[in-house]
């Protein structure tokens, strides 16, 4: 038994018994929009809306959505971001060091999100929330003295035309460690700010060797990848023979279950999945108890929620907000019901649609999982597929058909007699009967969705299915320099897209 991690394992445990949380949730989100709007009343943002008057109301919440309006990013970018790249107080105090550089998953130029300082802790604040739930999962002690590998984006910021920094906001995190970070961090910042993602996964597997990795924290789809390169590189049965005492995956981004069979083939023993909500726009909730992908709600980290319902009370049939939609507090949320995630930070957002939507599955604790974007709602014939659902249905065809897939793209096109199909591509290292799995990829939307059943007996009049390589699902990707670390690839194409997908699939 390794005496330091006992030692550290014990130290956690006893944080945890001296951390106590009275206050009910709606009274630690009240305070949390309170101490935002003092905060930035002296902004150009706070005064234009009156924050100060706010904090004399009798119902400051009440008075807050009455006075904001809901942002989107364009709305929240072109009248207020863009100023505070070149003056300070504009939405938060001060001016941003940085700005978090994100397209999403849905658009064709960078988002610039600006991230302060206040910003930054407050990361660093929910990781240390995290750390501090570790008892529950009754971790080996050994893992407590290994090391913490990140598979970022590259921490090799660059500087725009106004002097700010600017990347991915896993670099600008990692770029951001305190030097003592150096003794548990890997890959390290010499590899991390190698630019090149294919260059820097080959230093990582020829450092491998020379590491004790017990943690690692990435997007599962691009650490799968990193973890069958060391794999491949150090001629090994899995990774274990490397790493044996890996037991955690920090996974965020996109779901892990459609990944879970890979990640188990390459696997000595069982690694705990731990699941993370960390988006440019902040780090919102991870899990915090074993045997569940379900993650904890951070409620008292500088974010103030609020939601609306992913129904008629709240959005259109293409996913968008309505004019007048319907909004709910932490102290109003139901059970089971999607909500469309607003926000307002430490970074200067207000009232933000960030474009994630979440479902509640326990309120006590407040635990959720992401069930999809707004954006990768496919009804455009009234199928009402979201990207839980079709996650649900092709885990289901490829455990009928004994076969992995991972990734998959759809949208819906015109076919030559001018009638909608939902054209699916599917990437797999599997042979796949692209007929079959069809059929019963069909069979399951149709079974487990009314909607979809319904769009099926009238305007959609059909599906289609193409089966892909990973190879050639990477190099799509990487046609637009979109390769590694962060990066996550859109699962609901708009029709140009997937035709252009289509014909690049074609050409291969």
């Amino acid at each position: 038994m390794s005496i330091f991690g006992s030692l550290v394992k014990g130290g956690i445990k006893l944080n945890q018994a001296f951390s106590f949380e009275t206050d009910q949730p709606a009274e630690q989100q009240e305070r949390q929009l309170r101490a935002l709007l003092k905060k930035a009343q002296d902004t150009a943002f706070g005064k234009y809306y009156g924050f100060a008057k706010m904090l004399e109301a009798e119902d400051v919440i009440k008075a807050f959505q009455r006075e904001v309006p809901l942002f989107d990013y364009e709305q929240m970018a072109d009248n207020w971001w863009q100023k505070q790249q070149e003056n300070p107080d504009i939405t938060w105090p001060g001016q941003p060091n940085f700005f978090a550089l994100s397209s999403g998953t849905t658009g064709k130029s960078s988002k610039r999100i600006p991230i302060t300082e206040e910003f930054l802790q407050s990361m660093k604040d929910v990781g240390t929330s995290l750390i501090k739930s570790v008892p529950a999962f009754d971790f080996p002690e050994e893992l407590f003295e290994s090391e913490v590998l990140m598979l970022s984006s590259s921490a090799n910021l660059s500087k725009n035309e106004n002097g700010h920094l600017e990347g991915e906001i896993s670099g600008i995190n990692v770029s951001n460690f305190p030097g003592w970070y150096d003794v548990f961090y890997r890959p390290g910042n010499e590899i991390a700010a190698i630019a090149d993602w294919d260059e820097r996964v080959q230093r990582i597997a020829e450092e491998a060797p020379h590491w004790n990795i017990g943690v690692i924290a990435g997007i599962p789809s691009w650490v799968l990848l990193m973890l069958q390169k060391v794999i491949e590189y150090n001629g090994l049965k899995n990774i274990h023979e490397i790493w044996p005492n890996l037991s955690v995956f920090a996974s965020g981004g996109v779901a892990f279950e459609t990944y879970r069979k890979d990640f188990e083939a390459i696997s000595g023993k069982p690694i705990t999945i731990i699941d993370t909500y960390l988006a440019s726009e902040g780090f919102f909730s991870y899990t915090a108890r074993p045997n569940t992908l379900d993650m904890r709600l951070a409620l008292e980290h500088g974010y103030f929620y609020e939601f609306i319902p992913f129904d008629e009370r709240g959005v259109n049939d293409q996913g968008g907000l309505l004019e007048d939609p319907l909004i709910h507090t932490i102290a109003e949320v139901e059970k089971d019901q999607e909500y469309v995630l607003i926000i307002s930070s430490c970074a200067g957002a207000w009232r933000y649609q960030i474009g994630d939507v979440i479902k509640f599955n326990s309120l006590d604790p407040h635990e959720i999982v992401i069930t999809g974007r707004t954006k990768f709602f496919l009804n455009v014939v009234g199928s009402q597929l979201s990207e839980e659902k079709m996650d649900a249905a092709i885990l289901e065809v490829s455990e009928a058909m004994n076969i992995t897939v991972n990734e998959y793209a759809v949208a819906a096109l015109k076919d030559e007699e001018g009638d909608y199909i939902h054209q699916w591509v599917v990437v797999s290292e599997m042979e796949i009967d692209e007929s079959a799995f069809c059929k019963k990829l069909d069979a399951s939307l149709k079974e487990a969705n009314k909607n979809y059943g319904v769009a099926r007996s009238k305007a959609l009049k059909g599906i289609d299915v193409k089966a892909i390589s990973k190879e050639t699902y990477h190099d799509y990707i990487a046609q637009g320099k979109k390769k590694g670390g962060q990066i996550k690839t859109p699962k609901v194409m708009k029709e140009e897209r997937m035709q252009g997908f289509l014909e690049f699939i074609q050409s291969a």
